[in-house]
């Protein structure tokens, strides 16, 4: 598999022959790859070298770094077409994938200038503050930061956040959940982003801010998600009028 006497670079033979086992699904979407020891000691080279190879794979999204776990191939990035508003749980158990929720933060606290003014209440009202990392299939997707009027909606606990927060609004409450507005732009993950969606220092993301209305015409919440970029695309159907 590797040439030593070839013009062509170590490194990149030894990404041709990954790219090859990816292409022939001899490593599937989740696999594990060989550690760099284990590389560097099958094909008598620098760990240097498989080094680079795996990074350059990295850069190319086949594959995945998870601090203190190891180095995976990558699958498809998740497609969301932007038509319509669902949530993270929907939109990943329409996909038939499984889904999960890890609460990192649940208090209420009053409503700050800039929050009161999104969520159209008076300054200093009570305020359900969420964080979530969001997950599909046990891979971190997204950091997300949920903001909902505690004189709203009654009644949400730690246990029904580790759920579909609309499920309960909609089933429980009969609250009708009708439209919201949506702002998504490209950022540098923060370290807060590396540590919680287990990606590389500095790797892309998506930042995604949503405004969502209730029938009544009452805003519901403001969300602020960090996505990984290397998971996740997001499509647009475009019509010329």
């Amino acid at each position: 598999m590797i040439n030593k006497n070839s013009p062509i670079p170590i490194y990149h033979q030894l990404e041709e022959y990954i790219k090859q086992q990816i292409e022939n699904n001899d490593l599937k979407p989740g696999d594990v790859l060989p550690s760099e020891r284990e590389f560097a000691e099958t094909y008598n080279i620098s760990r240097m070298t498989v080094r680079q190879a795996i990074t350059n794979l990295v850069n190319d999204q086949l594959l995945y770094r998870i601090k203190g776990k190891g180095t995976f191939v990558m699958g498809p990035k998740f497609e969301q077409k932007l038509h319509g508003l669902t949530s993270f749980t929907e939109e990943m158990r329409a996909r038939g994938m499984q889904t999960s929720s890890k609460l990192l933060h649940f208090e209420i606290v009053p409503a700050n200038n800039e929050l009161a003014s999104q969520l159209n209440i008076p300054e200093y009202a009570p305020v359900y503050e969420i964080k979530r990392i969001r997950l599909a299939e046990d891979i971190p997707m997204a950091l997300e930061r949920t903001y909902i009027p505690a004189n709203l909606v009654m009644g949400i606990t730690e246990d029904i956040v580790q759920h579909s927060l609309y499920q309960y609004i909609e089933n429980n409450l009969q609250l009708k959940i009708t439209d919201g507005f949506q702002v998504i732009e490209a950022a540098i993950a923060t370290e807060e982003e590396v540590t919680h969606l287990q990606i590389e220092k500095n790797a892309p993301i998506l930042l995604m801010q949503r405004t969502t209305n209730l029938e009544n015409k009452h805003t519901l919440e403001v969300v602020k998600s960090s996505y990984r970029a290397d998971r996740y695309k997001f499509m647009i159907d475009l019509v010329r009028h």
